[in-house]
């Protein structure tokens, strides 16, 4: 044990109800919950987001600075795909319960829920999951950086990205306005997912 926790303290915590602690919701189908060292003052290096989501909902590209991530299909069926930064290969793997994925620390990655009612647990090597959201570097970087850095149309840019919103951690958007009859996820991008078998950011606690 890496903890320096008393244990004989009175203060000391053994159980939390996970479902106390949310840490975002677009809906009542889509939600997160966290539990790390903050909620249970006994965990040792280790925290989880408890994830739900509804079909075609999608946790957006992100990656964590401070920790790994195991993914665990509790109910339901999501793809999870990863870049991996050595071969720049994007990988897909469809889950279903009682499969995992494994992402290193730092990786960017995104989830995409293809049925509803799909429970995930991702697990971390960290006392807090930390976060760096695709919708904050689009959304966050000057335009006109983008612009030089990718040689850019600088009003194209912003116009395309004017609609992206900080911590949208759960996309699309409630306020989605393009046609919902497209909005299935592509068939043949979901054809070229692989199957192995038959700005720094805190999870917040709503309160």
């Amino acid at each position: 044990m890496g903890t320096t926790m008393d244990y004989t303290s009175p203060s000391v915590q053994f159980f939390y109800d996970v479902t106390k602690s949310n840490s975002f919701k677009k809906n009542s189908e889509n939600y997160i919950n966290v539990l790390g060292v903050g909620q249970l003052n006994t965990l040792d290096n280790i925290s989880l987001l408890d994830i739900f989501l509804s079909k075609d909902n999608i946790i957006e590209p992100h990656y964590h600075q401070n920790a790994a991530e195991l993914v665990y299909c509790i109910s339901g069926s999501a793809v999870i795909s990863l870049l991996n930064p050595f071969t720049k290969v994007i990988h897909n793997y469809r889950v279903t319960p009682g499969q995992v994925v494994n992402i290193p620390q730092g990786w960017w990655h995104y989830e995409i829920a293809t049925v509803d009612d799909t429970h995930l647990l991702a697990i971390f090597n960290a006392p807090t999951p930390e976060v760096i959201l695709g919708s904050d570097i689009l959304a966050l970087t000057p335009a006109n950086i983008m612009a030089h850095s990718y040689c850019l149309d600088e009003n194209q840019w912003k116009k395309v990205v004017s609609p992206i919103k900080p911590n949208t951690f759960i996309g699309p958007p409630l306020d989605c306005v393009r046609n919902r009859n497209n909005r299935q996820i592509n068939p043949g991008y979901l054809s070229q997912y692989h199957y192995p078998y038959p700005n720094y950011y805190c999870y917040p606690v709503r309160r």
